[in-house]
């Protein structure tokens, strides 16, 4: 009788221990393993927070030179505003579309940034160029809107 006790027991501890049982791939070919569902976390305080430009962002925003800019080599530089979404503009350039904000200059110049894939738009009075400050090169210079030309 004390033996039967004795098992039980033994038995009733390595349950408590083992803890809940995991399936794996490997333990059962037949049927494939679910995966956890990743968590969707909405991020619209995040998203807004990033969004929203400074007056002096908006500021410089209102001087960009929308439309299109004849460059050197026969290229052109495309600069328009992103609808819904004051102070953002949409800068193509060989088929590719950066979507850029203008930034904070010293110099009086309108700087307009993407960030996330290291563009510049450089306008002064005279001229813009675009540039790729990952690599620090100049994709296209000489740039030059109509207004510019006056």
């Amino acid at each position: 009788m004390q033996h039967k006790h004795l098992i039980t027991v033994v038995a009733a501890i390595a349950a408590l221990c083992a803890g809940p049982l995991v399936a794996t791939a490997a333990d059962n070919k037949s049927k494939p393993v679910a995966k956890p569902a990743a968590k969707s976390v909405a991020k619209p305080a995040a998203a807004a927070a990033a969004a929203a430009l400074s007056a002096e962002q908006l500021s410089t925003a209102d001087r960009v030179l929308v439309g299109q800019s004849s460059c050197e080599f026969d290229q052109s530089v495309n600069v328009a505003p992103v609808p819904d979404r004051k102070g953002h503009f949409h800068v193509q350039y060989k088929g590719k579309t950066f979507d850029m904000v203008p930034e904070a200059t010293t110099t009086g110049a309108v700087r307009l940034e993407d960030k996330k894939n290291g563009m510049m738009w450089l306008q002064i009075a005279n001229k813009s160029m675009l540039m790729n400050s990952k690599i620090g090169q100049r994709m296209v210079d000489n740039c030059v809107h109509p207004s510019q030309r006056a």
